[in-house]
């Protein structure tokens, strides 16, 4: 289908970003798994990181599935759909883990960016099952803006739990030296 061939190169420079980002993923949360953890950390985690990893997941997997050599539109909308429809139900899930955890309060910020702009994006993909029959320009759009928005999505979340971490660690820290000078 030649125009989705024309999106091969962004869906490579999108697809590669997402792949580097889970590994530097990978790596944070191998310095942070050394620090003491609780059951309230651990729901934190599974509110907060796990999504991020996943969200990159899916653009890497759309775009490698993007980049494939289609016959014809109407099987890769399908797969942008389902993406879509599984992507709300998870973020979803993310809003019900972040609600439960007690690791830590979110605030608006936290919700615009794990649950509400993740939930945009994925809504995004669902209308692209029809949208692609009236207009195949416009609906090649949809995927792209859909995995651009989980991609800066995550690495905001991503360097906001990095961040976090390290400054409630340095906190910690701090507060352990206190106690031994007294």
């Amino acid at each position: 289908m030649p125009e989705l061939i024309q999106w091969n190169n962004f869906y490579v420079i999108v697809g590669s970003s997402a792949g580097a980002l889970i590994g530097l993923q990978f790596v944070v949360v191998t310095l942070i798994g050394r620090m003491p953890s609780s059951a309230n950390v651990q729901a934190g985690a599974a509110a907060f990181s796990t999504p991020s990893v996943v969200h990159f997941a899916v653009v890497l997997l759309i775009s490698a599935v993007s980049a494939a050599p289609w016959r014809g539109t109407s099987g890769i909308a399908l797969f942008w759909g389902v993406i879509g429809l599984t992507g709300i139900i998870y973020s979803l899930m993310v809003a019900q883990r972040m609600r439960k955890q007690k690791a830590y309060r979110p605030v608006f910020e936290d919700w615009a960016f794990h649950v509400l702009l993740p939930l945009a994006a994925y809504a995004v993909l669902v209308p692209t099952v029809v949208v692609v029959s009236l207009n195949t320009h416009v609906a090649l759009f949809m995927p792209a803006s859909s995995v651009l928005l989980l991609l800066f999505s995550g690495i905001h979340n991503a360097w906001d739990a990095a961040t976090y971490h390290i400054f409630a660690n340095t906190r910690q820290a701090q507060d352990a030296d206190q106690k031994t000078d007294n």
